[in-house]
């Protein structure tokens, strides 16, 4: 009986199970599934994978291993992914130029995180879709609904519908989006809607136009998202070289026998990484020759790929002009001045106003540090390629010629006149040639033998009416021209003559005038008429003439005098490069070219600026590099906004610009520290230990300075050892001895020490006010032996002891590298000594403070410390702040070190930085500063201003409770035994201490 109800229920549980079975089956079976039919497996499969991805946030497999060089913009957008400080939507905005690697960066940090956030979609190729397909915007906007909304079996065939599908969407739930490769308006509003995000959602936009993304709908709503951008840059040269070592040799390094190659290929991509990639790939397993064989090949034809990878930014560009001026460029201009290039395709009917702007936003052209435009090679290439594939075979037939041997060949066989637009020669391979009349005309007999060009041959050419730009810069046998009269429309001279014509000066339109060259010992001025010589009479020029019927020709012997009063008014750049002017040469005034901005000295044996510069009123840029005679520039004018001069001269000593100067740029000014005596307001001073007042060293905290003997404070400028440096608020010395001073009491062996600024209760002078920080180390420098191997640079190490002061509780940190002399490092014990000026805000009592040093390789620190500097309130005031001179710099700690400040708040102290394009930073300083590239470009050009807008004393509390004292003294004090008012005795204050009236007001 029990046997058989055992068996019954087990025969029913099993009726269940099947029941169950049978039920699952025709569920599963009534599912809808994707159809394969039509279609490649690998990419269903990959849809496939792709969902179930998506549906449990697994994140894709990460190509991290492939992105060399980008660790910095991985750190970058991670920090801004978790960043949720934001009430709104952030989008982050991803440029650069095609191939640059956006799209691999944006996909790689979206599989990183997409599944932290509630929804998420990658939005792949958009351009090339909506190119490439009718409907393809629409099955984007299905794509990217479907994986952020619930799905629906009802296919939509309108765009609107769609797109507030999103909005809803994207306004419920925090999500996270990638859109790569957005080219239009209408793609940007199409995916994003206007309507707003929610809050915490993050978008990510790759674009080749950096300007695309602020104009779309969404930032006009009422609520409008963060934005950040990040421009992709091309990797540095030993990234590059790591890449493509990668893909061609699977490994971080050449083969033995490749390094020279796999040098030129890297020379050849420019840090491009998409194509180190493509190339390295190409030439996996090939042999040395196969590699020269395609290198030769690259410069007739760049690699199919990377060329259509460049192309799309070129098929972007939005009109016929900008894609003929691309190529103009491409061709000819590449490193020529940009003024000079718009002034010759003005007349070609190219609009460059727009045009350039154009290109510089897709990342097409850059505009380099002298106005040149600068392409990439594979820009330029492609450019070419472009104007080639209008006749592969038949040069003629095309509109641009650089070649200087097709264009030869076409102007010697007579052809081009349809098409051609533009060509480049060589001048010298027509020195054989007498017959090509067409471009040579008059001009071949005249130059090969005259050695002059005159009206007779000017006469003959009736464009010459129009000509805007006469370059002659290369006509070395030409010694001399006639009259300008018939070069009405000249706005660019150019040519190193023996005698320039006197009527010069009627060309209204010149406003370039390059005379580089024209040594006055030389030089000529042709004058007609006896008007001029009566001129230089009543000059008191000192000049020799010799008279014709028609014209006087007066050489000017060193002096430019004579030679200014004939220049054009209308010049707005004149260079006298190379001329071998004096200072004296010069005039006392040149106020009547008054539109003049740029003026190049450059090379000319000048001792100090000429004071005629102070007379142009509107002067803005002032060259003096290469100058190796000059030893002062004082003053220059208030006006300029850029200054080249050469620091790297020894001569040099001293630089003093006007208080109230315009903010300068000092960039590509060549720059050196050379030990030497010498003063650069508001950037470094340096001067030996014995010239320093004594009440200076007081003012410090230096009160003893017994380690520094008589031998190191050597009277000569020139031989003393022992020299005070002073850079951003920054006084520093160095000596060879083995101790610290005394007075040194906090100490701490090794290269770092830290502490808390003690409370003014419990300092050794509770009434004192910190003024400063004394930092002191003694090191020791390794001897190496002679029998070993030779030293070797190690580039984690800096070349000199690099200081780093972090305030912990205030979060600030301060890094200065200090160039120390080179007789320190051969061997033996030394000592620096540094005093470190503190403003308002910067250091306060219960401050952890951490001071550090970091050493070269071959130096080792032994121990170090540091004491604090306090000002003592009731030590009589000086009428005048020994230090006031040193805090009027403007760059100092407590003033404006923002050009020095990185991305993450760090201050990199060098004074590299001021002759510099922006903050570079190298291994060791990633010690401190890990987040932050390795060149942080500056914001703006012109920032360096010697002196500070601000009062001299940096603290601003220095006498704050001084004050105090005086106004509760004179307040309770009777006068004539009568009680004042309060407004009395403010009165009276007032007209005690006119003036620092306005620090009791404050107060």
């Amino acid at each position: 009986m029990m046997e058989a109800e055992t068996n019954a229920d087990k025969r029913s549980q099993l009726a269940q199970k099947m029941d169950r079975w049978n039920k699952a089956l025709i569920e599963v079976a009534n599912l809808k599934g994707n159809d394969v039919r039509g279609r490649l497996e690998t990419e269903f499969i990959e849809e496939i994978v792709k969902d179930i991805h998506r549906r449990l946030h697994v994140p894709l497999r990460s190509v991290r291993s492939q992105l060399i060089g980008m660790e910095y913009y991985i750190n970058f957008i991670t920090s801004w992914l978790k960043d949720a400080s934001s009430y709104t939507a952030d989008i982050l905005t991803i440029s650069g130029m095609g191939g640059i690697g956006k799209t691999s960066l944006a996909k790689h940090v979206y599989g990183l995180y997409s599944h932290e956030f509630q929804k998420s979609s990658c939005i792949e190729d958009i351009s090339r879709v909506c190119d490439g397909k009718f409907n393809g915007l629409l099955d984007l906007q299905e794509k990217l609904s479907s994986d952020i909304s619930k799905t629906s079996s009802v296919k939509v065939h309108d765009a609107s519908v769609y797109t507030s599908k999103i909005e809803n969407a994207v306004a419920r739930k925090r999500v996270f989006l990638v859109l790569d490769d957005i080219s239009t308006l209408d793609q940007l509003d199409a995916l994003l809607g206007s309507k707003g995000f929610h809050p915490g959602s993050k978008i990510i936009i790759t674009t080749k136009d950096r300007h695309l993304t602020k104009s779309c709908a969404i930032f006009k709503t009422n609520i409008e998202p963060m934005h950040k951008e990040l421009v992709l840059q091309g990797l540095l040269e030993i990234k590059a070289w790591q890449l493509l070592c990668l893909h061609a040799f699977k490994c971080n390094y050449p083969k033995k026998g490749y390094q020279e190659v796999s040098y030129k290929l890297v020379k050849y991509c420019q840090g491009h990484p998409l194509a180190l990639e493509v190339l390295g790939k190409s030439l996996y397993d090939r042999d040395v020759t196969y590699w020269e064989g395609c290198i030769e090949g690259l410069k007739k034809e760049t690699y199919s790929h990377v060329n259509n990878v460049l192309r799309m930014s070129f098929n972007s560009l939005p009109s016929k002009n900008d894609k003929d001026l691309f190529k103009y460029i491409a061709c000819f201009f590449v490193g020529i001045d940009r003024d000079l290039t718009e002034t010759i395709l003005k007349a070609c009917n190219i609009n460059t106003g727009s045009g350039i702007p154009n290109l510089l936003d897709r990342f097409l052209l850059t505009i380099g540090g002298k106005n040149e435009l600068k392409m990439h090679q594979l820009f330029q290439e492609m450019g070419r390629f472009e104007v080639r594939q209008e006749s592969l075979d038949k040069p003629w037939k095309r509109s641009l010629l650089w070649c200087h041997e097709e264009s030869f060949r076409v102007l010697k066989q007579k052809k081009g006149k349809g098409n051609l637009l533009g060509l480049t020669l060589d001048m010298r391979m027509i020195e054989k040639e007498s017959n090509i009349e067409s471009f040579i005309g008059c001009y071949n007999n005249q130059l090969e033998k005259g050695k002059k060009l005159d009206g007779s041959c000017l006469k003959d050419k009736r464009l010459l009416g129009s000509l805007k730009i006469l370059n002659l810069s290369f006509c070395k046998k030409l010694r001399s021209l006639g009259d300008f009269d018939q070069l009405p429309a000249l706005e660019s001279y150019c040519k190193k003559l023996e005698k320039h014509p006197r009527n010069i000066g009627m060309l209204k339109n010149v406003k370039t005038m390059l005379l580089d060259g024209c040594s006055p010992c030389g030089s000529r001025i042709e004058n007609r008429g006896s008007d001029s010589l009566e001129l230089c009479k009543a000059n008191n020029i000192d000049i020799n003439t010799r008279t014709s019927s028609s014209a006087s020709v007066g050489a000017i012997p060193s002096d430019l005098k004579l030679f200014a009063i004939y220049l054009p008014r209308s010049l707005v750049s004149l260079s006298l490069a190379n001329s071998n002017l004096s200072t004296k040469s010069f005039p006392m005034d040149m106020s009547c070219l008054s539109v003049l901005k740029e003026l190049y000295l450059d090379g000319n044996p000048i001792d100090s600026m000429p004071s005629c510069v102070r007379t142009l009123p509107r002067l803005e840029m002032l060259s003096m590099q290469h100058c190796k005679k000059l030893k002062s520039i004082e003053h220059p004018p208030r006006t300029l906004s850029r200054l080249l001069f050469p620091v790297n001269e020894r001569v040099l000593r001293k630089v003093v610009f006007d208080p109230d100067m315009s903010p300068l740029d000092l960039s590509r000014s060549s720059v050196v520290c050379s030990g030497l005596s010498y003063e650069i307001e508001g950037i470094v001073k340096i001067q030996p230990m014995v010239g320093v007042e004594e009440k200076v060293l007081r003012s410090l905290g230096w009160s003893n300075l017994d380690f520094l003997n008589e031998r190191h404070l050597g009277a000569n400028s020139w031989e003393s050892e022992t020299q005070m440096i002073y850079e951003f608020g920054i006084f520093s010395t160095h000596c060879e001895t083995e101790e610290m001073p005394s007075w040194f009491r906090d100490r701490s062996m090794g290269p770092s020490i830290s502490f808390t600024i003690p409370s003014s209760s419990s300092s050794s002078s509770p009434n004192n006010l910190l003024t400063g920080l004394n930092f002191c180390f003694s090191a020791d420098t390794l001897i190496i032996p002679d029998d070993c191997v030779p030293y070797t640079y190690d580039a984690h190490f800096p070349l000199s002891p690099m200081m780093t002061i972090s305030n912990i509780t205030k979060n600030h940190m301060w890094i200065y590298e200090y160039y120390v002399n080179t007789h320190v490092v051969d061997g033996g014990c030394w000592v620096l000594l540094s005093h470190w000026m503190f403003g308002m805000n910067e250091m306060e009592a219960g401050d952890h403070i951490i001071v550090s040093v970091t050493m070269p390789d071959y130096q080792v620190v032994k121990e170090c410390g540091v004491s604090l500097v306090y000002e003592d309130d009731g030590e009589k005031k000086e009428e005048e702040d020994t230090l006031g001179y040193y805090k009027s710099w403007n760059h100092i700690i407590g003033g404006d070190l923002s050009p020095f400040q990185t991305t993450t708040g760090q201050y990199i102290l060098d004074n590299r930085r001021f002759f510099a394009d922006g903050i570079e930073l190298y291994h060791y300083h990633h010690k401190f500063v890990p987040d932050v590239p390795d060149f942080q470009a500056q914001k703006e050009d012109c920032w360096f201003r010697a002196l500070s807008p601000r009062k001299p004393d940096i603290s601003g509390r220095a006498h704050k409770r001084q004050w105090v004292k005086i106004l509760d003294q004179i307040l309770t004090t009777p006068v004539l035994d009568m009680q004042l008012s309060p407004i009395h005795r403010f009165i009276m204050f007032s007209r005690c201490s006119r003036a620092n009236s306005m620090l009791i007001t404050n107060y």
